[in-house]
């Protein structure tokens, strides 16, 4: 009977409280049986789950020579036998030539114990005892049954973290590569000239480390071309860091960016890591740059210039390893002489300078953006909508969006929802795209208004797919030549244009 068996099965249980590895873990859990148990020396042995290896895992009361020949011969022992059989085993060195390097003066005895996992036997765990032993066999076996159970309870925690680590670092990658691959070059939708010259200016800038400046009108695409230089460059493999410095309020946007020591100000109860810090190696993003106060915009200044920077409150400099891309919807060139924008920062920012063009600008590319968003939300909300009609196609192509790109992808998805067909037609548009001109409604809706709208929206969407043959278009209506010839004179529209 071992006195202290109590104490010894809570000092290997708390073993397992803190967990540091299973070989750390095994060695710990060895050397409190030793100890407590008088044993000369022990060690534990794993079969690869993949390759079938025995490997030697945790030893204690032996050499490093020692535990390299017991890692060679291991795999060619007795132990093979208590993994095959799955069952106890005791048995003299003296008898076993394989690990006969394990005898001393006096004969030794190991007692080995096989350790299973849901019901499969992949390792064991063995004590060396000089003969004659103080303690009886059954107890020796007990205790390192109880050794082997808690040595397969942190291997399966291992195996679990391990398994969860490799999908967590595979969803990462996959991540990545979608991010890469939704921000990729040939994803800038546009085939205007305005739109290629922004694409051959992104080329030309995404992997370099200057500064960049993009300027355009709210909802013009902004965002999505620094997401595209920030996935194009060098830095891609980090995590890309946004501010919007217009969300920020002045009293705080100084410890967003730069961070802040403990006790700086009132309720900076702990140390903060700011945007640059964070950032570090990758991308920064700031949004609207032009609402930055005055304070702030000097301390960006020594940012671009110096590469340094230091928290609120403190006196340590760090390093700023960031590329700075920044954005703005306002005329930098007026606040500059306004005084609302430091005119040495619009110089340090002023390095690369993209234009995006209002979508006014870009006509050529509303059909191709509309398609796109019709795809994507089409998905989304599980509706199969193979086109949009032409009527549809002249309201968004007559409209000014005076919040361009935003904004046609909000009618866009608008039309997906509401769209009952296959087919998105010019009713299904937001209100503010039907005009009287467009649609052929006037502002005091009546049914015969409607109705005409409707069916003048249908006899060119007809016309489109039969390429302007009316006799076709006739048939696939269900009406007569002379009749739909009558209704293409009533509503002004032109055969010939759909013909191709």
């Amino acid at each position: 009977m071992i006195r202290n068996e109590i104490d010894i099965v809570s000092q290997i249980t708390a073993v397992t409280h803190d967990l540091k590895g299973i070989r750390t873990d095994s060695t710990a859990i060895l050397q409190i049986l030793s100890d407590e148990m008088s044993a000369d020396l022990g060690f534990v042995c794993l079969r690869h789950a993949e390759t079938g290896q025995i490997d030697v895992v945790a030893a204690v009361g032996m050499e490093a020579v020692t535990f390299r020949r017991l890692e060679t011969r291991a795999a060619k022992s007795v132990l093979v036998r208590v993994m095959e059989r799955s069952s106890p085993l005791f048995f003299s060195i003296e008898h076993e030539s394989t690990l006969g390097f394990l005898d001393d003066s006096s004969p030794r005895i190991i007692a080995s114990v096989p350790i299973k996992l849901s019901g499969e036997c992949i390792g064991s765990i063995s004590l060396a005892f000089s003969e004659p032993k103080s303690i009886s066999d059954r107890d020796i076996v007990r205790m390192l049954e109880i050794a082997a159970a808690l040595i397969a309870q942190l291997l399966r925690a291992e195996r679990l973290e391990r398994e969860e680590s490799r999908k967590l670092v595979a969803e990462n990658v996959q991540l990545k590569q979608e991010l890469k691959e939704k921000y990729d070059f040939g994803n800038l939708i546009g085939n205007s000239s305005p739109m290629r010259q922004v694409q051959d200016q992104v080329t030309q800038i995404a992997r370099s480390n200057v500064p960049v400046l993009l300027r355009g009108e709210s909802g013009a695409g902004k965002e999505l071309i620094a997401n595209a230089i920030h996935y194009n460059s060098l830095r891609s493999k980090r995590p890309f860091a946004k501010v919007n410095c217009a969300a920020l309020p002045e009293t705080i946007i100084d410890g967003e960016l730069f961070g802040y020591e403990k006790g700086s100000f009132d309720g900076a109860s702990k140390q903060k890591l700011g945007h640059f810090e964070l950032a570090d190696g990758s991308t920064l993003f700031l949004e609207e740059i032009g609402d930055l106060p005055m304070q702030t915009q000097a301390k960006l200044i020594r940012v671009i210039q110096e590469r340094e920077f230091e928290r609120l409150g403190g006196d340590e400099t760090f390093p700023a390893n960031v590329r700075l891309v920044v954005s703005t919807n306002q005329s930098v060139e007026d606040a500059v002489a306004n005084g609302r924008f430091r005119e040495d920062l619009f110089y340090a920012l002023n390095v690369f300078t993209i234009f995006l063009p209002p979508l006014r600008e870009r006509k050529a590319d509303i059909l191709l953006l509309a398609e796109h968003f019709v795809e994507k939300y089409g998905a989304e909300h599980n509706k199969h909508i193979l086109r949009i009609s032409t009527p549809a196609i002249d309201m968004l192509t007559a409209y000014h969006f005076p919040g361009n790109v935003r904004e046609l992808e909000n009618a866009i998805e608008r039309a997906v929802l509401v769209c009952d067909s296959n087919v998105i037609h010019g009713h299904h548009l937001p209100p503010t795209l039907q005009t009287a001109e467009v649609s052929g409604t006037e502002m005091r809706v009546t049914l015969e208004s409607a109705v005409a709208a409707f069916e003048r929206d249908l006899i060119q969407d007809t016309l489109k797919s039969t390429r302007g043959n009316i006799a076709k278009a006739a048939v696939m209506l269900g009406s007569t030549e002379r009749i739909l010839g009558y209704k293409i004179k009533k509503y002004g529209v032109d055969p010939r244009r759909f013909k191709q």
